[in-house]
């Protein structure tokens, strides 16, 4: 999920809709096993493929992570090497297989209520005024980046919450990630019961425990989320104006043109006075000023 450059402009250097694996993020990487040879020249041009689709930056200390991630589809097509990978990505029929490359190169690390003052201002301070003009208006949220399906169950129980007691409610979460098989799981809402832990006592209600140790989110929570697979350097399809947006953890892997684009197209797409939400390690200092600072990595739409 990411913008797509304006016409003439460099294309993006980096980039992710779900958080990108710790292994890319990280200085130490492990050495596979050499079943094929990686070359120069191909992970040079698989590196550019990677970058035009998504906008992920992978440098040459990422050569091994690349080498091992993709190593195991060349295994599952039975390709020879992969020059021969090279030309199926980029033949007529490679669009499935560029999809499945982004999967592989995108692991997702994520978990309920990250980042926690986030869902405290969305539940203190967001929602109570949202809510507040209801029923003359409806509420719309975005998760831009929503990885295995946590961030908007989070979102959806603060939501739950704070409609208690109110009726004819119209409030929808879009869920959105680059990685289908991310969306897939997200959209199933079952998860290991140790995933748990992060959900406040306030909030552990709202998930099923199951016999096979695992949990799953009761329709009381998904019934405001629609996930939809969306890759942000695409055209949004999306028409009607966000009052919240969740991108956290999203754009430390963009050069800061494709930041700029970015948060210039979620400006556009936040009613005004609409709060952004960015990760930890993110500012939107010299990237935009169209945003307020309101605490730690939250914003207000200004124009």
């Amino acid at each position: 999920m990411l913008a797509r450059p304006p016409p003439g402009a460099r294309r993006p250097a980096s980039g992710r809709s779900s958080e990108l694996a710790h292994g890319l993020s990280g200085a130490a990487q492990h050495t596979p096993r050499q079943d094929f040879d990686l070359s120069d020249g191909d992970f040079l041009a698989i590196a550019a493929l990677v970058r035009q689709e998504a906008g992920i930056v992978l440098n040459a200390s990422k050569r091994d992570l690349v080498f091992g991630r993709l190593n195991r589809r060349l295994r599952v097509l039975g390709v020879a090497d992969f020059t021969a990978y090279r030309a199926l990505l980029e033949g007529p029929g490679g669009a499935d297989e560029r999809r499945e490359m982004l999967n592989a190169l995108t692991t997702n690390l994520t978990s309920f209520f990250r980042e926690p003052h986030h869902f405290t201002y969305l539940a203190n301070h967001v929602l109570p005024d949202l809510l507040g003009a209801l029923p003359r208006r409806r509420v719309r949220l975005w998760s831009a980046a929503c990885s295995s399906g946590e961030e908007p169950y989070s979102m959806a129980m603060v939501v739950h919450k704070a409609l208690q007691g109110r009726t004819g409610a119209d409030v929808r979460i879009l869920a959105t990630d680059i990685d289908t098989n991310m969306v897939q799981t997200a959209s199933q809402g079952i998860y290991p019961t140790a995933r748990a832990a992060g959900i406040p006592p306030d909030y552990a209600r709202m998930r099923v425990p199951q016999p096979d140790d695992t949990f799953s989110v009761p329709d009381a929570i998904r019934q405001y989320i629609v996930f939809n697979q969306l890759n942000l350097l695409e055209p949004w399809p999306m028409r009607a104006p966000f009052d919240v947006i969740f991108c956290r953890n999203v754009v430390i892997y963009f050069d800061k043109d494709t930041q700029r684009s970015l948060f210039d197209r979620m400006a556009d797409a936040l009613t005004e006075g609409g709060i952004l939400f960015i990760g930890h390690s993110e500012t939107l200092f010299r990237v935009s000023d169209r945003f307020m600072a309101l605490g730690h990595t939250t914003y207000r739409k200004m124009r």
